[in-house]
C-alpha cells in the first residue's frame, strides 16, 4: 500500500487504487492522512492549469518539515482529479 512518511511517521497511507498521480507527484485523498502531522503554513503558490495551491508543514517528534505537504483547496476545472487530495515532497517519501 502506498505510504508518504518522514522521520519514521506515516502521514499518509492508501489503496493504489486511490493514488492519483499528476506530473510525477502521487496524490493521497485527505481521509488517508494523519492531520496530527500537518500544521497549516502560510505559503501559497500558483500553477497556471491547476490553481493555487496551498501548503502544510509536516511535524513530528517536534521536528518540521517546512511546505513538505501542498493540496488544491480549489483546483482548476483540468486538475479537477486532484481535489480532495494531497501530496508530498521535501524528504518525505512515497513509497508503493
Amino acid at each position: 500500500m502506498p505510504t508518504a512518511s518522514w522521520n519514521n511517521a506515516v502521514i499518509a497511507e492508501a489503496p493504489p487504487q486511490d493514488i492519483v498521480v499528476v506530473e510525477g507527484n502521487r496524490y493521497f485523498p485527505m481521509s488517508s492522512v494523519d492531520s496530527a502531522l500537518l500544521r497549516p503554513s502560510a505559503t501559497h503558490t500558483v500553477c497556471p492549469w491547476k490553481g493555487t495551491a496551498s501548503y502544510y508543514d509536516v511535524v513530528v517528534d517536534g521536528e518540521v518539515n517546512r511546505d513538505a505537504a501542498w493540496y488544491y483547496p480549489e483546483p482548476k476545472e483540468a486538475a479537477q482529479e486532484i481535489a480532495g487530495r494531497i501530496a508530498f515532497w521535501r524528504g518525505v517519501k512515497v513509497e508503493d
